[in-house]
């Protein structure tokens, strides 16, 4: 079975694919020694870990790179969250994919929204031709990429969130791709409503008020994403060490 398969046999699974969201090669490793079953970028936490601010402000060659060195590195699956494609047109959209499934990447992310100093939704029917054009560039050149669209409406917080979303999932649901993610989706009934209007798996996103994976899987959600907030932790964490260091004059907090 290839990585590709592998990786959509994890949408299809009892138990939700719990995603190791990663920043470098090396969390990558450790989320495949901890036993996670597949890992993908976090583009907040690639951009921070590489001194830019999130939404396509590092070059695409460093993501790549960083795609390349992470499949060399690591057995499991991995999957490229690519924001709106690092391309503004559909032949620059799969220039990209095609080098990232050259490189051995399984799957991708795609958003309905445009990084820009006020992000907002992308007409929908619009979004929807995109997904098409994707879907059926990638089939024609014997691509497998699992494709996973994100839909914004919660993350940008609109007060129409749940029926935007469900209009967009039915507009997607259309196109071929291969499951759906709704970022800062966090009520039972919301996600339960998300997940009974697709066959497609649904992917959802650390957040505080989010659900614990039993009661996910008990909603239907097929997927679950860390997002940036492992790496917020750990950097916290590596900010209070380093400031004890300088506080006590002394090493031997980093020993205890």
């Amino acid at each position: 079975m290839s990585k590709y398969e592998i990786f959509s046999s994890l949408h299809r699974g009892e138990e939700p694919l719990l995603l190791g969201n990663l920043w470098d090669v090396n969390s990558a490793t450790l989320f495949e020694a901890a036993g996670y079953k597949a890992v993908g970028t976090s583009s907040q936490a690639v951009a921070k870990s590489l001194g830019y601010e999130d939404g396509e402000n590092i070059p695409f060659e460093w993501l790549l790179q960083l795609a390349k060195r992470t499949v060399e590195r690591v057995r499991i699956p991995v999957t490229i969250d690519m924001e709106s494609g690092y391309a503004r047109t559909i032949d620059g959209i799969i220039a990209n994919l095609e080098q990232l499934h050259d490189v051995g990447v399984v799957g991708i992310n795609i958003e309905d929204t445009v990084p820009a100093s006020s992000r907002t939704l992308r007409p929908a029917a619009e979004f929807q031709d995109l997904l098409s054009a994707i879907v059926n560039r990638l089939q024609q050149k014997n691509i497998r990429l699992f494709v996973n669209v994100r839909t914004d409406g919660f993350l940008l917080g609109l007060p129409n969130a749940l029926p935007e979303t469900l209009e967009r999932i039915h507009l997607y649901d259309r196109t071929g791709i291969d499951g759906i993610f709704v970022p800062c989706i966090t009520a039972s009934d919301d996600i339960r409503a998300v997940t009974s209007a697709t066959q497609l798996p649904v992917n959802v996103m650390c957040m505080p008020h989010l659900p614990d994976f039993a009661e996910l899987k008990t909603l239907g959600v097929k997927r679950i994403s860390m997002g940036p907030f492992v790496n917020i932790y750990v950097n916290n964490k590596t900010n209070d060490a380093i400031r004890t260091v300088a506080s006590e004059n002394s090493f031997a907090s980093l020993f205890q």
